[in-house]
């Protein structure tokens, strides 16, 4: 028995194993792949056009972005997409790598300063910056960014999702499987963009707005992954029909949902903390050390305006005037005779 799936959507007939979990088995249609494909070639092509004109861009940067565009071509376009409509671990495991993975490969590429450095300032190009400057300045993209709705995003898309039943009705289709993908990715750039992104911004968020937003989503993992151990029904029922061929337990492919949720969604966030607090930590010695810098300077100063003071007042030798009768030497000779 598997999963009844409307739409064009390839699903495996294999067990799975490793082999058959990175054979390139793409769906009908491959929205992500292609996606991958596009944001790839795109940045490729800003980085080059850089190097060419003689202007530096990060090796490291690229590598980052490029890197981000093979996963997400890799949990998409693979035979893991297919066994993802099939067991629940394998579409948590997409779900975790598509919102904490893939996003902050992409974000430290630093795509849009790459946008702004490399797209031309004529034709098409001016449009181009126009539409992205005036998108990043709008009420829009202040509001998506603001650091007060990563905490509803998270636990919609976690909590709400699978313990309202909304996964189950939406998995059921190929257009709600990979809108759910779409959406995973894209709440993944709007959590990721404040916490750790160099781009411009519309606004820059607090460190400790960055560390409660990083502990929020750590306790809403762990929430999710002990609901899903301890809870012996499935909560998605579209998950509990599982090949018999297969010989897998819906209860035990669950728990390993809930296994991976606790431990491979926590550490990306674990490692965004520490980023974190290294930077919060670099920031504040380095302003410590400019205001140290400041207040040596204004000191230097006001001790040389003493010492000009203190030149300025002492006092000075008697100076004898020329016409006094009792400071010339003739008349101090001729009083002697």
């Amino acid at each position: 028995m598997t999963a009844d799936v409307e739409g064009p959507v390839w699903i495996p007939s294999l067990p799975p194993t490793l082999e058959q979990f990175l054979a390139p088995n793409l769906q009908p249609i491959p929205v992500l792949p292609i996606l991958a494909l596009i944001l790839a070639t795109a940045y490729t092509a800003g980085a080059v056009r850089l190097w060419t004109r003689g202007r530096r861009w990060s090796a490291l940067r690229s590598t980052c972005f490029l890197v981000g565009c093979i996963f997400l071509a890799v949990v998409t376009g693979t035979g893991i997409e297919g066994y993802g409509y099939e067991l629940f671990s394998v579409f948590m495991f997409q779900q975790l790598t598509l919102m904490m993975v893939i996003p902050p490969l992409l974000i430290l590429g630093s795509p849009g300063t790459l946008l702004l450095r490399s797209t031309p300032h004529h034709g098409f190009g001016r449009l181009t910056l126009r539409i992205a400057l005036g998108a990043l300045r709008s009420p829009l993209a202040r509001f998506a960014l603001h650091p007060a709705l990563v905490i509803p995003l998270v636990a919609l898309t976690y909590l709400g999702l699978f313990l309202t039943g909304a996964a189950d009705t939406l998995l059921r289709t190929w257009i709600g499987h990979v809108g759910l993908e779409i959406a995973f990715l894209s709440i993944g750039v709007l959590v990721a963009t404040p916490l750790i992104s160099a781009d411009p911004l519309p606004r820059r968020t607090s460190f400790i707005f960055r560390v409660v937003d990083t502990f929020v989503e750590m306790q809403v993992h762990a929430v999710l992954g002990l609901v899903l151990i301890l809870t012996l029904t499935p909560i998605v029922p579209f998950f509990a029909a599982v090949p018999e061929s297969w010989d897998i337990d819906p209860a035990v492919d669950q728990s390993l949902a809930g296994v991976l949720a606790w431990t491979y969604g926590e550490l990306p966030l674990l490692v965004i903390l520490i980023v974190t607090l290294a930077r919060w930590e670099r920031r504040d010695t380095k302003q410590a050390t400019m205001l140290q810098t400041e207040n040596d300077a204004e000191l230097d100063d006001y001790n040389a305006y003493l010492r000009q003071l203190s030149q300025n007042t002492a006092p000075r030798a008697p100076v004898r005037s020329v016409s006094d009768p009792s400071s010339s030497p003739r008349t101090r000779d001729a009083d002697s005779q």
